[in-house]
């Protein structure tokens, strides 16, 4: 671990390879846990603002899992995430002809209807957030169903923190992200 800022960051983001391989896991992270993505305060109100927008890429069941539960869900610890289909796949969850998952907002995203890409937490993952009061934690997700990516990652011999460097910069700035890269280059990588 080490610091930046006010971020304590875990060095596996510096050793650890990854580079998501849709082909192989067909976007199985959107489908798998017993949770819907997590969310920052500031993200419920987009979700709620861009939603019309974003609807016309959902498929039936995500606009009925929305329409019943809301654009989020705040559980029982107060954690804000988006909502599941029969506690299943994120309610914006889309699925290509090969039965991919994609994200119905990134799809908006995309087609320059909407400026915001998708849920941070979901931009940056395998990376994961903890934040506390004067401090961020910033960790390395292990998960199984990644294990084609860091398998990929390694071959492609491209660290973590390379493969979120938009969403890192998104969440922490420019700054930040080249102090990483100078910490980076310290440990050879």
């Amino acid at each position: 671990m080490f610091q930046l800022g006010k971020t304590i960051v875990s060095e596996d983001i510096i050793e650890k390879d990854f580079v998501c391989n849709l082909h192989a896991c067909k976007g199985i992270c959107c489908v798998e846990g017993d949770a819907g993505a997590p969310l920052d305060q500031d993200e419920i109100k987009i979700l709620d603002d861009i939603y019309d927008t974003v609807k016309p890429f959902l498929r039936k069941e995500g606009i009925e899992a929305i329409e019943q539960q809301g654009t989020y869900i705040v559980r029982d610890n107060g954690d804000l995430e988006t909502p599941l289909v029969n506690g299943a796949e994120c309610a914006y969850v889309t699925f290509d002809d090969k039965q991919t998952a994609l994200c119905g907002i990134e799809e908006a995203y995309n087609k320059g209807l909407v400026d915001w890409k998708k849920p941070i937490s979901c931009h940056l993952y395998p990376v994961r957030i903890e934040e506390y009061s004067d401090f961020a934690a910033v960790n390395y997700h292990k998960w199984q169903i990644c294990d084609d990516a860091c398998t990929l990652g390694k071959e492609l011999q491209v660290p973590v923190y390379k493969f979120v460097k938009d969403a890192l910069v998104r969440k922490f700035g420019e700054d930040w992200y080249s102090e990483l890269e100078k910490t980076a280059q310290k440990l050879g990588r």
